[in-house]
């Protein structure tokens, strides 16, 4: 059995032990606290949680019959302020939104972008997600690049949050994309497994690094308009530029990819669009498929190399 008690600055959950012999944080991730384990941990150090009446630790042994109190803190106040922009909304529910992001826009502030970013955008549309996950990332669970537009999900409560990032970890997300490189990519159908790490010369950039992070990238040609070569990309790992140091990899960068190619007078950004997201819901379990069409950059730019203008 539970409880709740409701407060303007806080809640406190009180959960009755029945079955014991198992962890407090083991016991509490059971319980329908729409908190992560992490989330539940720190809780506990920090002493919010109490059994029968007393401070515990997170590996302290719970038995039937004993009375577990949790306190859950209000979001903790963020310097990230809502910002209204322009946003393309795919699907939103109770628990998610799914956007189509645009290209120049930063995920989440950070180093030189300390507003104006999806997240400041999400937080003017969706309040609720202060906090969700993070007081810097409130509701990311994966992201895109900077320059890279497309599809992605956003948790926009604890539970949700927690399902979806159990869904990524698991490989149970599928995310989809296209991608123009340079050159003609052969064979036209491959996976590439290789692994990536931090590159040791440039700690700025990734690179394929004997000994770093597996990484598997499934792609497709599709065609090959003016000797460039578009394809369809299925992520099998989530690395950081894991496409773009994988085609580089191969000898074929994305087209505009200064980082890791050269920039082209073509486009002021790189070829690389998220356009296919596939998830359970979190709360029902039902199959979600998103599909996201090219943003007109870049469906300009394949066709003026189609009609051999580009």
């Amino acid at each position: 059995m539970t409880g709740s008690i409701g407060t303007a600055r806080d809640t406190r959950r009180e959960f009755n032990v029945e079955a014991g012999q198992v962890r407090l944080d083991q016991f509490l991730a059971l319980q329908d606290t729409q908190l992560t384990r992490a989330q539940l941990h720190r809780l506990i150090v920090q002493g919010q949680v109490l059994l029968n009446g007393r401070s515990a630790k997170p590996a302290q042994k719970v038995r039937s019959g004993d009375l577990v109190s949790l306190t859950i803190p209000p979001p903790r106040v963020t310097d990230v302020v809502p910002q209204w922009m322009p946003l393309t909304l795919v699907y939103q529910d109770s628990d998610i939104v799914v956007i189509d992001k645009p290209a120049g826009l930063s995920v989440h502030p950070g180093p030189g972008h300390p507003d104006q970013t999806l997240v400041n955008g999400l937080l003017a549309r969706c309040p609720d997600i202060q906090g969700v996950g993070g007081a810097i990332r409130p509701g990311i669970v994966h992201r895109l690049d900077k320059d890279t537009s497309g599809l992605m999900m956003v948790a926009k409560n604890h539970h949700a949050h927690q399902e979806l990032s159990n869904q990524i970890k698991d490989r149970r997300v599928t995310k989809g994309y296209i991608a123009l490189t340079t050159g003609v990519v052969f064979p036209d159908a491959g996976i590439i497994d290789q692994p990536i790490a931090r590159d040791p010369r440039h700690r700025k950039r990734m690179a394929v690094v004997a000994g770093g992070r597996e990484s598997r990238t499934r792609y497709r040609v599709v065609e090959n308009p003016s000797g460039y070569s578009l394809l369809e990309l299925a992520l099998e790992t989530g690395r950081t530029h894991q496409i773009r140091v994988h085609l580089a990899h191969l000898g074929h960068p994305l087209l505009g990819d200064g980082v890791y190619g050269k920039t082209s007078s073509l486009l002021d950004r790189h070829f690389l669009h998220a356009n296919l997201l596939g998830f359970q819901h979190p709360r029902t379990g039902e199959a979600l498929e998103f599909r996201a069409e090219l943003p007109p950059d870049l469906a300009g730019v394949l066709d003026d190399l189609r009609s051999g203008s580009g």
